[in-house]
């Protein structure tokens, strides 16, 4: 493979950490130095090399781009939802990269109302991102809020929707998202802390007023804690909520006197978690109280809300996960998770009717779509698998007739007979059965012959569905089987998956990957030389603590925006998330703590030893994990590695976190990653 630049080699300049009396020399410190011309040029020679090294690879990219645009529907649009006197949709038109939000007046033969052409909005950006809209109760308003940086700082406006004019004022530094009062003219919303990024202050803005002069409604001083905003859906209450990673608290306003003060619903409890939902003079709550893990639903009048007045209205099922509760007029839909499979419940109100929807699959994902009417008959809902196109399906409570508004279209010759897919049950290392999904083209023979890439999260109690990808396509039609590992650490089998894969259990989701990785080679599912390993964020913390255990496991590995220097992250309170993550990783300034997260920091195990290829992205904006994290790995990784495997390191000198904003330009970064693979497997077209 020809390299025609040489190596990028980022200089080491000794920075001493000292905690609990343990000394840690970082030689790339400096590289978090954001407008350090060096940093810059460091960077830059980092993708001038990959650029370089992948270069013969860009007509593969170039295929897998197209093919992958090819299947999408370009002039494509959701199904319509109808709220408040109006039905709303999102479309696309060909060849645009950015939505168009409209809606249309009382019936969907109505004139087209276009509110948002993001595709003009997003003009002379590199970065363009859309965030929360809400409209006003008489449906004349629009709060809506823009990120043109990539870091999740988002500006909050108003457009008249009657004359199509944006207000000048503009609030600045917010989550994005905002909750009308009923009066039509007081705006609430979350800010951040300019340094941290936490969301910790909620405001009240009234309409044609100097947003400098917005009132504090509530401050979260806890540096654990987050708070946000909204409207339940019977549009009585206006709620802040306030949560960690353990508890949560909630505070209520009637929406109708938003000048009024808010009340606290429950105050917080180390431990406890609740959400609540209102229905008629009721408050329904999905909490873990009685030491509930996976949570019950209980009842309170909405003039005392305090726990000791909190009623069961189903009893507890230790091993069904409640996930959600959605109300309707006459009907609740409960989410529950058993066995790691999405169910959906519904029971009406007066008690006459309690049964599940059925789904006849081994592997599939089901959930809640966007129900917003109160007083209407039907539910709408998500499924999808592996095989299966996602479908958007409205059941009618009343008639118990099932209609799919939309299947997913994928366009070309696809059919999903041409697949299959199975769950299989991995014995790991202390006993415990791991779950673990598998998609292939039917033929494939269990030789060992095949590549396979394994992807997993496991952290925050995330669960990682088995999920349907046109985009995934592209490797399964070239002979790729690709595998989800539901291990420890998300919430697939209930909370204590969670609890068992977080804190000083942490090595459970590593221990887990690399488990599932050998039972899939024992197997002959693929072999040792073809096997692949993927993860993002807290899933690229999975893959360098994997590498540096395991490091002839994998062929190759790709860590898009990886977590991987967790102590001095974790000591470090002025980064964004770090405080609000103590209670998923635990507080390195005690430690305890410290030393376990030393003992799997990638960052800090890099060590002399021969290491897969793999394929590092970032992005320089990037607010969740800092860029320089995987910068300062690779150049560690670079230093240390004993043999001549590619380490590759892609920044996105444009955007943050989720990589692209446009819909077709991610797809160029998943062929990056797609070509690197195939590459590497001998596949060239």
């Amino acid at each position: 493979m020809k390299k025609s630049l040489k190596l990028p080699v980022a200089k080491k300049k000794p920075h001493r950490l000292e905690k609990h009396g343990d000394v840690r020399i970082d030689d790339y410190f400096w590289l978090n130095e954001r407008e350090n011309p060096e940093v810059l040029s460091y960077l830059e020679a980092e993708n001038a090399y990959t650029e370089s090294v992948l270069q013969h690879t860009k007509p593969l990219q170039e295929a897998l781009f197209e093919e992958m645009k090819a299947r999408i529907k370009e002039d494509d649009s959701s199904v319509p939802y109808f709220y408040n006197g109006y039905w709303y949709i999102t479309r696309y038109e060909k060849g645009k990269d950015y939505p168009i939000y409209s809606r249309k007046k009382g019936s969907l033969d109505s004139q087209e109302e276009v509110m948002f052409d993001c595709n003009q909005m997003a003009k002379g950006h590199a970065y363009f991102k859309l965030g929360g809209i809400s409209i006003s109760p008489n449906n004349k308003l629009a709060a809506f809020s823009v990120d043109k940086i990539s870091r999740r700082q988002y500006t909050i406006q108003i457009k008249n929707l009657e004359t199509g004019e944006i207000y000048a004022n503009k609030i600045k530094n917010t989550t994005g998202g905002s909750t009308w009062a009923n009066d039509n003219e007081t705006l609430f919303y979350s800010r951040k802390d300019a340094v941290t990024l936490r969301a910790h202050k909620i405001y009240r803005h009234k309409l044609d007023t100097n947003p400098n002069t917005d009132v504090v409604v509530f401050h979260e001083t806890d540096e654990t804690f987050n708070t946000y905003v909204y409207k339940t859906k019977s549009r009585k209450y206006i709620v802040i909520g306030s949560s960690s990673t353990l508890t949560s608290e909630y505070r209520f306003l009637n929406a109708d006197k938003p000048y009024a003060d808010f009340k606290v619903f429950q105050e917080r409890i180390r431990g406890l978690e609740y959400a609540i939902s209102h229905y008629n003079d009721a408050f329904y709550i999905i909490t873990n109280r009685d030491n509930c893990s996976n949570f019950k639903l209980q009842k309170t009048s909405e003039n005392v809300t305090e726990i000791e007045h909190w009623k069961d209205v189903l009893p507890y099922r230790e091993h069904v996960l409640i996930e959600d509760i959605e109300i309707f007029k006459d009907y609740f839909v409960l989410n529950e998770r058993e066995n790691g499979l999405n169910k959906l419940r519904i029971i009406s109100w007066d008690g006459n009717e309690d049964y599940y929807l059925p789904f006849d699959s081994e592997t599939y994902t089901a959930y809640v779509g966007n129900n917003p009417e109160f007083d209407s008959d039907i539910l709408r809902y998500t499924f999808n698998s592996l095989t299966t196109p996602s479908s958007v399906i409205d059941y009618n409570f009343k008639t118990k007739e099932l209609t799919i508004q939309k299947e997913q279209e994928v366009l070309g010759t696809f059919d999903k007979n041409d697949y299959t897919s199975e769950r299989v049950w991995v014995t790991v290392r202390d006993g415990v059965k791991v779950p673990v999904s598998l998609v292939y083209k039917k033929g494939i023979k269990k030789d060992g012959s095949s590549p396979l890439l394994l992807y997993a999260y496991g952290s925050y109690g995330s669960t990682i569905d088995p999920y349907f990808s046109t985009i995934r396509l592209s490797l399964l039609n070239r002979g790729f089987v690709y595998a989800i590992a539901h291990i420890r650490g998300g919430e697939y089998l209930g909370r204590s998956w969670y609890e068992s894969g977080k804190l000083l259990n942490k090595k459970n989701t590593f221990f887990d990957f690399i488990d599932c990785s050998k039972f899939l080679i024992d197997k002959n599912y693929t072999s040792n030389n073809k096997l692949f390993a993927y993860g993002g964020s807290a899933g690229g913390l999975l893959m360098g603590t994997v590498i540096n255990l395991e490091p002839k496991l994998y062929k190759g590995v790709i860590a898009a925006v990886p977590f991987v220097d967790v102590v001095t992250t974790m000591l470090d309170d002025s980064i964004p998330l770090t405080t609000g993550e103590y209670d998923e990783w635990g507080n390195p300034n005690d430690k305890t703590y410290y030393d376990y997260m030393l003992s799997y920091s990638p960052y800090d195990n890099v060590k002399s030893q021969d290491y897969p290829n793999l394929l590092v992205t970032t992005g320089i904006h990037d607010s969740q994990v800092q860029y320089w994290e995987p910068a300062k790995w690779v150049a560690k990784l670079r230093d240390k590695k004993t043999n001549n495997n590619l380490l590759l390191l892609h920044v996105d000198m444009d955007t943050g976190h989720g990589g692209a904003s446009g819909r077709f330009e991610s797809l160029k970064e998943v062929a990056l990653e797609y070509a690197f693979l195939l590459d590497l497997e001998g596949i060239s077209h």
